[in-house]
């Protein structure tokens, strides 16, 4: 029946394929990668996916695999159980995407349309792989069972597909190439279930994608870690890094007021891109200086801890309405638990502000005098204080929070301005304070 199905519909199937061709690259030109830039595409299947029940972990694995042997990706696709909706997503990922990998409704059930989508897609009726059979009962036998005739559809494949072997899932994958008259694409389907799709990520497909010399290189990033400006300011101080085409690429992105600057380099091993991203790299340090302050997934607490290791040297801290951000952040960074000698979390109340406007000298010397008082009473070589936060201000262009740090020589409090979404005050705040800190640890050096 399923066979008879894909019959009946892939005449129209196969002649919708070639509107989407987007990427002109003949099946000659894909054995030659270097010579035309190659493009992946990651299509993600199932209802809990599109329907956020559960969150997509495949994609972003897989593309992390295909970008280590060189294969970027350019498109993620996620589609729901509906064979016409599947159908739509492989042709055009087929029509511009040179690799196309896809995961999940490879299962026996209703649901589970891949194989059906992909042959329609393609214009190819399913057949009934023996072998793959043979190996499915072959699975319930070895577990004390007897294999309902519903898992037999698991074995059958578009028409040309070659298996790709699930060795401990009765889900055998399809390995599939395609071919119009100015583009030739080659997919993988692999189940969902994340153990055993990287199990046939790594025994077949990435083998085969090698053997096919369609992952003869690698990208590798390198992730260059910032904060104390705003994006836009960031890109103004790296107008050329950041335009499109150059090699090695430049990127932004901010997190919680934390820039990451993202360099790809692409080559024929990990030394090479190294090498050519070394230029970029040191010109990033010097266009930006102290704002840089780690890389890869360093953040500001672990900066500071490395500088006051280097120092023999130790913090405190006190805070008001961010509910111990500060002294947690301090703690995990502080793995030999000698740099950070603890702190105080204090309620609004526990500070004893009064009318007090959050601009009044008072102020700023009561949040002086705290850091120091701190540095005091839980002996540190600094102190912080994070001042009190009015949540109810923090989107007035005018309200203001107090920081104040404590060294040996004196006490001194600065005032910030709120930014950034509301959410996002309170570890924004938490970090404006580290930040302080890292600095004079810096131009101390």
């Amino acid at each position: 029946m399923i066979a008879d199905i894909s019959n009946r519909r892939s005449h129209r199937r196969q002649s919708a394929l070639s509107c989407y061709d987007a990427v002109v690259i003949s099946p000659e030109m894909a054995k030659h990668p270097g010579d035309v830039k190659l493009i992946a595409e990651v299509v993600a299947i199932g209802d809990e996916l599109t329907s956020g029940q559960r969150v997509d972990t495949n994609s972003a694995w897989l593309s992390q695999q295909l970008g280590s042997v060189g294969i970027p990706v350019g498109f993620h696709t996620t589609v729901s159980d509906d064979l016409t909706g599947l159908g739509d997503a492989f042709r055009i990922a087929l029509g511009r995407a040179n690799v196309v990998i896809c995961t999940g409704g490879l299962g026996p059930t209703a649901d589970d349309l891949t194989r059906q989508a992909l042959g329609d897609a393609t214009g190819r009726p399913l057949q009934l792989d023996e072998d793959s059979l043979k190996h499915i009962r072959g699975l319930f036998e070895s577990r004390g069972k007897e294999m309902p005739e519903r898992n037999q559809v698991q074995a059958m494949f578009p028409e040309g597909s070659r298996v790709v072997a699930n060795p401990h899932g009765t889900a055998p994958g399809i390995d599939l190439s395609v071919s119009t008259d100015n583009h030739a694409s080659r997919i993988f389907c692999l189940p969902g279930v994340p153990a055993e799709m990287r199990e046939m990520w790594d025994g077949s497909v990435c083998p085969e994608l090698k053997k096919a010399g369609l992952a003869n290189e690698v990208i590798i990033h390198h992730r260059i870690k910032c904060f104390g400006i705003g994006e836009s300011d960031m890109e103004r101080r790296l107008p050329d890094l950041i335009e499109r085409g150059r090699e090695p690429s430049v990127g932004i992105t901010v997190h919680k007021a934390t820039i990451t600057l993202r360099i790809t380099a692409k080559g024929k091993d990990e030394a090479e891109c190294r090498q050519a991203m070394q230029p970029t790299i040191a010109m990033i340090h010097d266009c930006l200086g102290n704002l840089v302050y780690g890389e890869e997934d360093d953040e500001v607490q672990d900066a500071v801890i490395r500088e006051l290791a280097a120092k023999n040297q130790s913090v405190t801290t006190v805070e008001w309405g961010t509910p111990g951000v500060l002294a947690r952040w301090l703690r995990e960074a502080d793995h030999d638990r000698q740099c950070y000698s603890g702190g105080l979390v204090l309620s609004q109340s526990q500070l004893d502000i009064g009318k007090l406007e959050d601009s009044d000298p008072m102020l700023e010397r009561m949040i002086a005098n705290a850091a120091e008082k701190a540095r005091e009473q839980n002996p540190a070589t600094y102190g912080l204080a994070v001042g009190p936060i009015d949540m109810e201000r923090t989107r007035d262009p005018n309200a203001k929070l107090w920081l104040g740090m404590a060294s040996p020589e004196k006490s001194t409090a600065v005032a910030v301005r709120f930014a950034g979404h509301p959410d996002i005050v309170m570890e924004r705040s938490a970090k404006q304070a580290l930040n302080l800190l890292r600095l004079r640890l810096v131009e101390n050096s």
